[in-house]
């Protein structure tokens, strides 16, 4: 029995922070799991930044309402539920995701979970697990399924080396270049024929 882990931002949604970034003006919060493969010195230096400027959770959430799927996401992501079981597994916040699950049709969604105080300021975070999308894809293996995972990201690295099939999508270059084995697409239709493939 197969079971596909998607990224989310990159893959399936644009970038939370980018689009936060450019709403906000702050150029600084451009810097994703693209750039810095730490997690959390990427997320101490959002929060740093986030406390400099005294924003908080619902100043995010504003723009994340105004952020729509990517072209055909939805789509590929029904065709592709309708063929194999399949979840989303992100280092995004519940308290992010929410929204962006009810356009994408309620998808299954394992993230983390931000720690906002009683004035909205988000003073941390907490992760579901260690090494979060490494360690479910083991436990989903572990209850007999194989599995097959997509991302963007250094973050989604170890997920798709670990995965019984594994694909980079719509991955910079240089990611790409470091991981050449890693198979690599920039299309939903050539992500579902690759998905396809691997279950045969």
């Amino acid at each position: 029995m197969y079971i596909t882990c998607l990224d989310l931002e990159g893959v399936l949604v644009p970038e939370i922070w980018i689009a936060f970034a450019e709403a906000s003006g702050i150029p600084e919060l451009k810097r994703t799991t693209r750039d810095e493969p730490d997690y959390d010195k990427l997320m101490q230096y959002r929060l740093e930044i986030l406390k400099e400027h005294g924003l908080g959770l619902k100043e995010i959430q504003d723009t994340i309402a105004k952020i729509d799927p990517m072209p055909g996401a939805k789509e590929f992501l029904d065709q592709l539920r309708a063929e194999t079981q399949a979840i989303i597994l992100s280092d995004t916040f519940s308290q992010f995701a929410k929204p962006l699950m009810k356009k994408l049709g309620w998808p299954a969604i394992f993230c983390n979970e931000l720690i906002v105080d009683d004035n909205g300021a988000i003073t941390g975070y907490k992760l579901r697990c260690e090494k979060t999308k490494l360690t479910t894809v083991k436990a989903l293996q572990s209850c007999g399924f194989e599995t097959i995972a997509s991302g963007d990201s250094f973050n989604d690295l170890q997920m798709i080396q670990a995965s019984k099939a594994g694909f980079l999508f719509r991955a910079p270059e240089s990611i790409k270049k470091d991981y050449p084995d890693i198979p690599a697409c920039d299309t939903y239709e050539q992500l579902l024929s690759l998905i396809r493939g691997a279950m045969k």
